[in-house]
């Protein structure tokens, strides 16, 4: 069975994240794993031991596995403890290391984690070290707004730089779409001047249409000198549920900065879930 991973650190902003999660898991037909990546606390001395504190060890892995209980049991709906959902605390001295260990046990097709978390998840979603989540995860990243309450995935917006790399991506992501039936908007926003970004638009929808089987995409291309703002007031205007993007080896001006302060910007911004895919392991992801 597919699995989605999801990793809390408990705090009030993760709650959010956690029913999506939920609620996505049930609509793919997909086990979820819900875990909490704790650090075993050190003491001096222990390494001297053959054995050192087992029972500590063990009380810390317990206390965390009824925390992860008790969350969902405030936060879920009655039918939450099925053998489809797994609680799993993990101690990792990095809960980076940690969530990536968790996800490669388990094959994750997509590992969720919640944006403006208060520790720990919080420092991944918000600071220098999302983007090493993003390059090192063996599956696509879902970071989820902490105020979101629409659990709905109808309208997709896949932001494209009209790379080889983000027609293997549309094909993933078409996947989990024709399972939601939800619409995927392909758009570009080209700075004015840039190239024949028309020509290319006409280039790629016949490249993707020859390998992606989906009848729900859509194509747009958009000029402006500010493409965060204008990508922000788009998924506004076409109440996008979700926002996609490829995380690729920067190759050139437009492409380093689309691709890393735009990326970086989106997870900051917070408004709209942020998936976003690598292009390192994008050819072995199987939904």
């Amino acid at each position: 069975m597919k699995t989605l991973l999801y990793a809390t650190d408990y705090s009030d902003n993760s709650i959010a994240a956690l029913q999506y999660a939920y609620a996505l898991s049930k609509k793919l037909d997909m086990r979820l794993v819900i875990t909490h990546i704790f650090e075993f606390p050190s003491i001096l001395g222990a390494e001297a031991l053959d054995n050192p504190l087992p029972h500590i060890q063990e009380v810390a892995f317990k206390t965390n596995r009824t925390k992860l209980e008790d969350l969902c049991r405030e936060h879920l709906d009655d039918e939450w403890d099925t053998p489809n959902l797994r609680l799993e605390a993990s101690e990792n001295s990095s809960v980076l290391k940690g969530i990536i260990s968790k996800a490669e046990e388990w094959h994750a097709q997509m590992i969720l984690v919640g944006m403006k978390g208060e520790t720990g998840l919080g420092e991944i979603i918000m600071g220098s070290t999302t983007k090493r989540l993003i390059e090192k995860a063996p599956c696509p990243v879902l970071a989820i707004p902490a105020d979101m309450d629409n659990t709905e995935l109808k309208t997709i917006v896949y932001a494209t730089d009209f790379e080889e790399e983000d027609i293997h991506a549309i094909q993933k992501l078409s996947d989990i779409a024709r399972t939601l039936e939800a619409q995927i908007k392909v758009v570009h926003i080209s700075i004015k001047h840039e190239y024949a970004g028309d020509l290319l638009m006409d280039w790629f929808k016949e490249m993707l249409e020859s390998k992606v089987d989906y009848d729900k995409i859509e194509f747009e291309l958009l000029f402006s000198e500010d493409i965060f703002e204008t990508l922000r007031v788009y998924l506004g205007v076409t109440n996008a549920d979700l926002v996609v993007m490829l995380e690729r080896e920067k190759k050139g001006f437009i492409k380093k900065w689309f691709h890393k302060d735009l990326v970086k910007k989106m997870e900051s911004y917070g408004k709209v879930t942020l998936m976003s895919f690598n292009e390192h392991n994008l050819k072995t992801l199987y939904f």
